[in-house]
């Protein structure tokens, strides 16, 4: 840590040269150490095996050891540090000395500002970007060149400061190349992966300028705005059960009438005038917009599986979900149910009325499975309900 702690005077001489270390209690987590005083001709550093020094003048780093050892300034080129003495001015020049730790530091790193993406289906949508990562100094004369003489920092979180916004940046121009290529909103959460590699893949341009490698990029997580996340959710949820958006909205409509069958009467009676009046414009928007669903005569869709469900119908004729009951009949071909009577329309699976299977067409068959008993077409080699094969 750069700072002023300080210095253990292991010996001297009669011209105040020192023995100077980095010594353990001033180490910790910190990256770098300025030693708080100016070097002297004949004073001695001291380089450790995790540990590189750097002399440092003019505003420039001018030669760095990375050699565990004891050196002094006496047994230096004195191109390093100068004329030490000019003996006809009498000025003395001095250098300053920094110690770098050679070992990874940890760090995370989050978006401030938020990053513009521009998508084909949700338009310009605010991202922020929040993660880990790991590093460490690899060129210590850039590295002291950028932070001490370009940025002026003084101390480890001076230097994490930079990595960090230096790591948001990165982040955000990797995404910026990704969306050149095709990615969507849609996609971010399923290729966080892909973005980490791509991220480390970029690193170089951005931090060998520092003397900086990034080794590692971790727990790499994108956040939405909550009301398109929301638009996200609901994509899935219709992507999942086959339905457009109105069948949807419709479905989820009945679905919270179903899961509310007690209250008072005047309670039940308003909210179903108000369902009715709701499903009503539905179906005819859905008239409108689904020539198929037109043609169903005011059908509504299954909260389960998105079928379209008759008028009257108490259950799914496609799956045998309950469905909230509705006073209609069925149009078109019909065959009775043999368990409750009710019209089945043809073509149904389950009665609407109590859910029982729908017998099969008695012009289809020609005579019952001999395991199931199911009637079996004409020409069948196999029984289309349990599949035994007809002899």
């Amino acid at each position: 840590m750069v700072g002023n702690a300080p210095i253990p005077a292991k010996g001297g001489s009669l011209l105040g040269a020192t023995t100077v270390a980095w010594e353990d209690i001033y180490k910790g987590p910190n990256v770098m150490w300025r030693v708080p005083r100016n070097i002297r001709f004949g004073d001695n550093i001291v380089v450790r095996e995790d540990e590189i020094a750097v002399f440092y003048r003019d505003g420039k780093a001018l030669a760095y050891i990375d050699t565990p050892g004891r050196f002094s300034l006496t047994s230096l080129s004195l191109g390093i540090i100068g004329n030490v003495i000019q003996a006809l001015s009498g000025v003395r020049q001095e250098a300053e000395v920094y110690y770098l730790q050679r070992r990874i530091f940890d760090g995370k790193f989050g978006s401030s500002e938020p990053y513009v993406f521009r998508d084909p289906d949700f338009g310009i949508v605010q991202l922020r970007v929040f993660g880990d990562y790991r590093w460490k100094v690899a060129k210590p004369d850039i590295f002291i060149n950028q932070f001490v003489g370009t940025f002026g920092a003084t101390s480890h979180g001076d230097v994490d400061a930079r990595l960090r916004d230096q790591m948001v940046l990165l982040v955000y121009d990797t995404l910026g190349h990704l969306k050149e290529q095709g990615m969507r909103v849609t996609d971010l959460a399923s290729s966080l992966m892909t973005i980490e590699q791509a991220v480390l893949g970029a690193a170089p341009q951005h931090f060998d300028i520092l003397g900086v490698f990034l080794q590692q990029i971790q727990g790499l997580s994108i956040n939405l705005p909550d009301e398109v996340q929301k638009a996200i959710d609901l994509r899935s949820s219709m992507g999942v059960l086959g339905v457009n958006y109105m069948q949807y909205q419709a479905g989820q409509a009945l679905t919270t009438a179903a899961a509310n069958p007690s209250g008072g009467a005047g309670t039940l009676v308003g909210a179903g005038v108000g369902l009715g009046a709701g499903l009503g414009m539905g179906a005819g928007m859905m008239g409108a917009i689904s020539p198929g669903m037109a043609a169903g005569g005011g059908a509504m869709p299954c909260p389960k599986c998105g079928a379209l469900v008759p008028p009257g119908s108490r259950f799914c004729p496609s799956c045998g979900f309950t469905m909230a009951p509705a006073a209609a009949t069925p149009t078109g071909p019909t065959t009775p149910c043999p368990k409750c009577g009710t019209a089945i329309p043809s073509g149904s699976k389950f009665c609407p009325n109590c859910g029982a299977p729908a017998p099969v067409p008695a012009a289809a068959a020609t005579k019952p499975c001999p395991k199931c008993q199911t009637p079996v077409a004409a020409g069948a080699k196999f029984c289309p309900n349990c599949g035994n094969p007809m002899t």
